[in-house]
């Protein structure tokens, strides 16, 4: 049996503060390395030109977080990974944990998603701004009522998937909230979808959204009306094209590398 082919990616945007001390981790932790650099306007794109370890896909402008995603979803089929990590470049998740979750994606796993709820001892006594772990808390309830999930943390960026279960997913949401349409596209294909605790860690609090989704309630009821868009785009979805590997997954106007 061959080894399976692990890809960990990072979406990237605005990062210079982080990404050369998050990279240096990564790797040293991960197989092939992947950073999608969402249009950074600060020095991202120079601190990337001058690293060898990493493979780089630019987004040019700005797309979101979501798109980003897509584009790693789709480098993992194109180029053939069977898992494929994704993990975020501000500091907040542990890259030493890569492979653990990768490990975990296997005997009919899907999709392994990091909660920073599930094991309270690894919040170190720390506590997330109540704000948002309010909304988080109350989309995660929503999202399990209506999918029939038993998430603990719906929003969550560190996690592992099984790459040939990303086939069927059709994904259209560029921002922030796409992990929820993905949760009802996972629930929708039949997906297993399982947790496993990673430590809570805020390094900005006041981190920002972006424009109107810095006000909770803007956020909140934005986060209700991209679940609605989610299930009303199920029902109405034309079939996938079985010869492109990036149906449905890739952001328009976005190159692949071909290596």
């Amino acid at each position: 049996m061959r080894p399976r082919r692990l890809l960990t990616a990072l979406p990237v945007f605005n990062e210079a503060q982080h990404l050369s001390p998050v990279l240096d981790e990564v790797v040293a932790h991960a197989d092939d390395v992947l950073v999608v650099d969402d249009g950074s306007t600060d020095a991202t794109a120079e601190l990337l030109a001058g690293r060898t370890d990493v493979r780089v896909v630019t987004h040019e402008p700005n797309r979101g977080y979501g798109a980003a995603l897509r584009t790693a979803f789709c480098y993992a089929k194109k180029h053939r990974y069977d898992v494929l990590v994704t993990i975020d470049c501000d500091g907040q998740h542990e890259p030493q944990r890569i492979r653990q979750l990768a490990d975990l994606c296997r005997d009919g796993v899907d999709i392994v998603s990091g909660s920073r709820y599930l094991d309270p001892s690894l919040a170190g006594g720390l506590s997330p701004p109540e704000q948002r772990r309010r909304i988080n808390r109350a989309i995660t309830a929503e999202i399990n009522e209506r999918l029939g999930l038993s998430l603990t943390d719906a929003f969550c960026g560190f996690k592992a998937y099984r790459v040939r279960s990303l086939g069927p997913l059709r994904l259209a949401e560029d921002g922030y909230a796409m992990p929820l349409e993905l949760w009802v596209q996972a629930s929708h294909h039949g997906l297993n979808v399982i947790e496993t605790p990673v430590p809570l860690i805020y390094l900005d609090e006041k981190r920002s959204f972006g424009g109107e989704l810095d006000d909770a309630r803007r956020r909140l009821r934005h986060y209700r009306e991209v679940i609605d868009r989610a299930m009303a785009r199920i029902a109405v979805a034309p079939p996938l094209r079985s010869d492109d590997p990036c149906a449905g997954l890739l952001a328009s106007g976005v190159a692949m590398p071909s290596s």
